[in-house]
């Protein structure tokens, strides 16, 4: 009991910060409610100082961007789109024309940023901090345009995240990230079916 009452105390705060901060985002996105987005806030920012200390530059740039897309996202799910009764906005599927030239940029966006952080710094695992980070660019993006498909770019970059995070001993954000993989498939069952009745 002590060595357990030990390993809580001297859990890293701001890694306890972003694990709750992290699981309520998303509980709240699955139930498609607006204060996801503040409480993502808040997840981004304590994010981005982890991950600096972390040497994961790729993603300290991806949560500097999820400050930008929490604070687009809250403004879109507000007042942008096409609103349903109750000034709702609908879940709604990505234009398949989006797909190819989405799939090209954030692709070659992973090779790129893999490249550079490579070559100029010392990043740790560059390539696959790379894939994860143009992943979730695109599916935060996806998430502020309340997208369905949001919920499969997310898995993958779930799943390599829980191993890199696990690779690099931050392991809070391992098992955030393990919750985020259930999360995601609850997430798409869930919004799958509000999906089907609002049709």
């Amino acid at each position: 009991m002590t060595e357990l009452t030990n390993y809580l105390i001297n859990l890293p705060t701001l890694e306890i910060v972003g694990l709750v901060s992290g699981i309520g985002c998303v509980w709240l996105l699955i139930k498609e409610n607006i204060w996801t987005f503040p409480v993502g806030l808040i997840y981004a920012a304590v994010s981005v100082v982890i991950f600096a200390q972390g040497k994961l530059y790729a993603d300290v740039m991806l949560n500097a961007y999820y400050v930008g897309m929490n604070a687009y996202g809250w403004y879109y799910w507000l007042y942008g789109g096409q609103r349903s009764v109750g000034n709702h906005l609908p879940i709604s599927r990505m234009p398949f024309s989006l797909i190819p030239s989405l799939a090209v940029i954030t692709v070659i966006g992973a090779l790129g940023m893999g490249w550079t952080l490579d070559t100029i710094t010392d990043a740790s695992l560059p390539y696959w901090d790379s894939v994860t980070t143009c992943g979730s660019f695109l599916a935060m993006w996806m998430t502020a345009r309340k997208y369905i498909e949001n919920w499969f770019v997310w898995l993958f970059v779930d799943i390599i995240s829980t191993v890199i995070y696990l690779a690099k001993g931050i392991e809070l954000y391992s098992i955030l990230y393990a919750l985020y993989t259930v999360m995601a498939i609850l997430g798409w069952i869930k919004w799958k079916r509000n999906f089907s009745s609002n049709r």
